[in-house]
């Protein structure tokens, strides 16, 4: 089992980064890809979670290890696998998920892709009051953009779509949120796709 892979970051897509370690290239689900930059020299650690089923050994990665536990708490939930538990994990404000889960809040935890009423209690019954060791990490907040200085915001805006679709969202709802963002001046993917998320949970 691994615990965390030290490499480079060489591909990044809407729905997986690839690792590359010791020259070997590992394909990681992460709930933000566009958190991450590609490189050729710079050096990240991320934090895996192997999943292993009768047909597929499937890699899952993450920033640092408080959201791998609280990855682990939402997969424990009966009817949370684990591309909904990314799809939860991708809304950086993690503080609001435990609040949301501690105070009965229903309404918030239907707004996420894949999550009706039933699972909502569910995760609810089973996680109240057990999240207080799990602290939404500041480290993700205000991560390093993909600073290329342009103009056009349309390549972001497709790429976030991408990544909505990747995590789950319907194309409706998809068009709406890209509706909402084309006056939002953002410099990376990963600011679009916060600004993105944040919206998703305001509707």
């Amino acid at each position: 089992m691994y615990e965390y892979f030290t490499g480079v970051i060489t591909k990044v897509t809407p729905y997986y980064i690839v690792v590359e370690v010791n020259g070997i290239g590992y394909q990681v689900y992460v709930a933000n890809p566009f958190r991450y930059q590609e490189s050729t020299t710079d050096i990240k650690t991320i934090y895996i979670y192997q999943a292993v089923r009768d047909n597929a050994i499937t890699l899952f990665g993450f920033y640092d290890m408080l959201e791998k536990q609280l990855f682990l708490k939402l997969l424990s939930v009966s009817g949370i696998g684990p591309k909904s538990a990314l799809a939860i994990l991708a809304n950086e404000d993690h503080q609001g998920l435990v609040g949301a889960i501690n105070a009965d809040d229903v309404g918030y935890l239907v707004k996420f892709p894949g999550i009706g009423k039933k699972t909502a209690q569910q995760i609810i019954l089973d996680l109240k009051g057990k999240l207080d060791e799990v602290q939404a990490s500041q480290t993700l907040l205000g991560q390093q953009g993909l600073d290329l200085n342009l103009t056009a915001s349309s390549p972001y805006l497709q790429e976030c779509s991408e990544a909505l679709l990747a995590l789950g969202y319907t194309k409706t709802e998809v068009k709406k949120i890209a509706k909402k963002l084309t006056d939002f001046n953002g410099k990376s993917t990963d600011e679009f796709l916060r600004q993105a998320l944040k919206l998703v949970m305001l509707k």
